[in-house]
């Protein structure tokens, strides 16, 4: 027990245990979380001090600077953060779920729904003069539609009696080349300047982010992320596998449909919002499973916290090393992941 932290409460009647190496791990990268959030509020075309960003922040700054934080950057970051926190929630869930490091929401294909739903949208809703005759505000929810769409397809092709981790993820694999195509196909499809539009979104991207995208993601975020947590027996349960998941009284299919339902919708957010950031969702549960073990108390909070940091970081480096010109944050975890992925593949085979 020197391990743990005992925290007890209602006369102790409720009691927690605490992993003291996964608290200090999540300490520190909260630390670094914050640090990334400063750094970026603070750095672009003009660069603002730390400590006169903390002014901002807290209302003190000038008008210059309240300028650039609140109506420039401090949106797009937020999403990041909110993004990051989503994608990589939904990539430990799946791990868990499929009891295998290389599952992910673009790997088995939810993402890659979301970018159908979105070059659809503007497929079928932009007139012969390359306008959109409806709102733009409704592309996530096409973006949330198709992540949801390709989910629940997921399940159910997948289902005999039961549906298995293996069958989940071939048909996931499946359905994932499927959007892609079928993406490509609507893009070539539609007008020269939606698809250039709808490239640059599917790339994955925060620019553009408003306070509006951040009052409408926050509260969907802190929803999920509550279910998250409260569902974390179940998660750890799935990695016993089928048979013992059973026989300690887990409803296994019941719990399976829920838990995927519950990433396909932390990634149909986070698509909706920022498009496909891929790999985020890959390396956050796996480099915080290298950190803090596979217990899903432990890796949620510290995988939510490296997803975060690496989009953030992904939208800092396309804001600044290419200026005036702005790459999209998904080229970025894009370089990163490939590789990463390509290595998890290696250890894979050779284990």
């Amino acid at each position: 027990m020197k391990k743990y932290y005992k925290l007890r409460f209602g006369s102790n009647k409720f009691s927690f245990l605490i992993d003291k190496k996964a608290f200090a791990v999540s300490v520190i990268l909260l630390v670094v979380t914050c640090l990334v959030f400063l750094t970026s509020t603070g750095v672009g075309e003009v660069l603002i001090h730390p400590l006169n960003v903390l002014k901002t922040l807290f209302g003190y700054g000038d008008e210059m600077e309240n300028l650039f934080i609140f109506s420039f950057r401090l949106p797009r970051i937020m999403i990041a953060l909110l993004v990051g926190i989503s994608l990589a929630v939904a990539g430990a869930i799946l791990q868990g779920l499929i009891r295998n490091p290389l599952a992910s929401p673009d790997i088995i294909g939810i993402t890659g729904g979301g970018s159908v739903g979105v070059v659809l949208f503007l497929m079928l809703f932009s007139d012969k003069n390359n306008s959109l005759f409806v709102s733009i505000k409704w592309m996530p929810v096409a973006a949330f539609i198709g992540a949801a769409i390709v989910g629940i397809l997921v399940y159910l092709l997948s289902w005999k009696n039961g549906a298995s981790s293996i069958r989940l993820v071939l048909i996931g694999i499946g359905l994932s080349m499927l959007a892609q195509s079928l993406t490509t196909l609507f893009m070539v499809k539609g007008p020269i300047y939606q698809a250039s539009q709808a490239n640059v979104w599917i790339t994955g991207t925060v620019y553009g982010a408003t306070w509006e995208h951040v009052r409408i993601l926050t509260p969907v975020v802190v929803i999920l992320l509550v279910i998250s947590i409260i569902s974390i027996r179940n998660v750890n349960i799935q990695e016993l596998g089928d048979e013992l998941a059973t026989g300690v009284g887990s409803a296994v299919q019941r719990n399976r449909f829920f838990l995927l339902l519950l990433s396909t919708a932390l990634t149909g957010s986070a698509v909706a919002f920022a498009g496909v950031i891929g790999f985020v969702g890959l390396m956050a549960p796996h480099i915080g499973r290298r950190l803090v073990g596979s217990s899903f108390g432990a890796l949620l909070p510290v995988s939510a916290l490296i997803g975060a940091i690496l989009v953030m970081l992904a939208d800092l480096l396309g804001r600044i090393l290419f200026s005036p010109l702005e790459v999209p944050a998904g080229v970025f975890t894009a370089a990163i992941g490939a590789p990463y992925f390509i290595y998890l593949l290696y250890k894979t085979r050779n284990s």
